[in-house]
């Protein structure tokens, strides 16, 4: 099962699909080399933020291991209750990256030389308008 991978960088988010990840045995929170990712992040610093396992439960950085757990919550992940005092129970996967995991959010710490906008130049394009889109309609 393919891994996505989403780099963060000043606000843009840069994806990868990975078939194996190197990142197996690393736990949220660690910090990695480029490298380890992509050839072409060499001299990127990056972090492991969150992610997903193949079923949508988050990763927790609180939750030691790789298992699933249900947690009770008082505020954060899903708690749209306006009420005081409300708590809910929701179940939540390990900071330890597996097999499972099947989405991961990585953030930049440190950029390389080459920035992200090069190395992915078919991400984050600027959209077209109405008008651009007739014109190409037209021709």
């Amino acid at each position: 099962m393919p891994v996505k991978i989403n780099i963060a960088e000043n606000g843009l988010t840069y994806r990868i699909e990975m078939e194996t990840p190197p990142l197996i045995g690393k736990s949220v929170g660690d910090k990695i080399d480029g490298r380890d990712v992509k050839q072409e992040l060499e001299h990127y610093e990056l972090e492991i933020a969150g992610g997903s396992d193949f079923s949508g439960f988050p990763m927790s950085q609180s939750l030691e291991g790789l298992g699933l757990k249900k947690m009770l919550f008082s505020k954060g992940w899903g708690m749209h209750d306006k009420r005081k005092g409300v708590r809910l129970r929701k179940t939540v996967r390990g900071k330890i990256v597996s097999e499972k995991t099947a989405q991961l959010n990585l953030k930049v710490i440190k950029a390389g030389k080459t920035p992200l906008a090069q190395i992915f130049p078919d991400q984050n394009k600027p959209k077209e308008s109405g008008e651009q889109i007739a014109q190409k309609a037209v021709a």
